[in-house]
């Protein structure tokens, strides 16, 4: 590695760790277990792993009222800096409390032994949101229909914000692809181990295919390493489980990548299905892990017909480079096409749909119920067999 090279900075330009030294961490969990407690949910709880680590810098914490309208109106901090997804600790009144600014305050985990505690909240504001403004701007509708929309509208209206002092991640972090759960000072760190320069992340909460697998592939021309980075927090109930799809990426990665080229590694997010501006936030989050560049692919983070196909590639136009800092790398809609006998985008195929080799979710999931392997022009035997597997395991 030439020892002059300085690896991309964190959003905001400092690698936030909230995680209280361990000499700490005892003094820490005796005050809070005297405190008021808030238990958290999927999101809150995917949300605090991912702000002690510092996936999440620049916030070292849940957001405050200004930095929650700045980025719900306007895609950024209340200091200018881009963000486009609130992060925030939104509870009922009835769990808030008597709760109020100045206050310190325990968060926990329900398992099946009880209560975790992570961490403390030092809240410094306490104030409401308004779902159906932040809806509408973040989600671009209210229409409960939509899983985004309907996790804002079941959660309360009341939001703590402030800096946290974590003792303890979540127990997933310890107990699910531990192995595959690296901090962004990891993955800078393995980067930096092997030279790699240049690093695009990939973004997915799908199985691969082979039209994942041509992008990722054409980018790793351009680029030293790929991060394939898939999200193995909340997701739709309809979405392939995360153990099977890590499963798949593993197979498929064994077989057909160069092992000295790409990190598999796992993103705790939830996903909140929130289309272009969650592609944005995805970025931020792959330039904290050290990513110098991040694929958005058509309809990135989309759902339904919610977001136009392109829309998560037209909105890095709102910011400048400079102030996104990662490079995107904006890639078609790719299939296999028959008549070109390989994998092809609208931008370089001439032939008719009749030709592409193209399979919906539903059609995967009812081919691989009725024990068919799926096409291999679709996806490779390796991660079929998976997928079958797994599709059984759940029927």
């Amino acid at each position: 590695m030439n020892p002059t090279f300085t690896p991309i900075k964190p959003h905001g330009g400092v690698l936030i760790d909230r995680m209280l030294p361990a000499d700490q961490r005892e003094n820490m969990l005796h005050l809070a277990q005297s405190l008021p407690r808030i238990t958290l949910n999927e999101v809150n709880l995917a949300d605090l792993e991912m702000i002690a680590t510092g996936a999440l810098s620049p916030l070292t914490g849940y957001m405050g009222r200004a930095d929650y309208e700045a980025v719900v109106h306007t895609m950024r901090l209340a200091n200018g800096l881009p963000w486009s997804i609130p992060v925030t600790l939104t509870i009922s009144e009835e769990a808030a409390g008597n709760i109020q600014a100045g206050q310190q305050v325990a968060l926990v985990e329900a398992n099946s032994a009880g209560e975790h505690i992570l961490a403390v909240l030092d809240v410094q504001e306490r104030f409401s949101i308004d779902r159906d403004t932040e809806a509408q701007h973040v989600y671009r509708t209210t229409d409960r229909a939509h899983p985004g929309v309907a996790r804002l509208y079941a959660q309360g209206t009341t939001a703590l914000g402030g800096p946290l002092q974590v003792i303890n991640l979540p127990s997933r972090a310890q107990n699910e692809f531990a192995a595959l759960r690296y901090t962004p000072q990891q993955t800078r760190q393995i980067f930096a181990e092997r030279g790699w320069r240049r690093i695009v992340g990939f973004q997915t909460r799908n199985p691969i295919h082979r039209a994942h697998e041509y992008i990722q592939k054409t980018a790793l021309e351009i680029v030293d390493g790929l991060l394939l980075h898939p999200l193995v927090g909340e997701t739709k109930s309809d979405d392939i489980p995360a153990a099977i799809r890590v499963e798949s990426y593993q197979a498929v990665l064994d077989a057909y990548y160069p092992a000295a080229r790409v990190l598999l590694g796992v993103f705790p997010a939830a996903m909140r299905y929130a289309g272009p501006r969650e592609a944005i936030f995805h970025a931020i989050a792959r330039k904290n892990y050290g990513c110098t560049h991040f694929i958005v692919g058509r309809d990135h983070a989309g759902v339904g017909s919610y977001y136009g196909s392109y829309d998560a590639h037209h909105i890095f136009d709102t910011f400048t480079p400079e102030e996104i800092g990662i490079t995107p790398l904006f890639f078609e809609h790719t299939f296999f096409c028959r008549a070109c006998g390989q994998v092809v985008s609208l931008k370089t195929c001439p032939h008719e749909n009749s030709q592409h080799v193209v399979l919906s979710g539903t059609q995967v999931r009812e081919r691989l119920a009725r024990g068919e392997l799926l096409p291999e022009e679709f996806t490779r035997p390796e991660v079929s067999r998976v997928l079958m597997r797994g599709v059984r395991e759940q029927a």
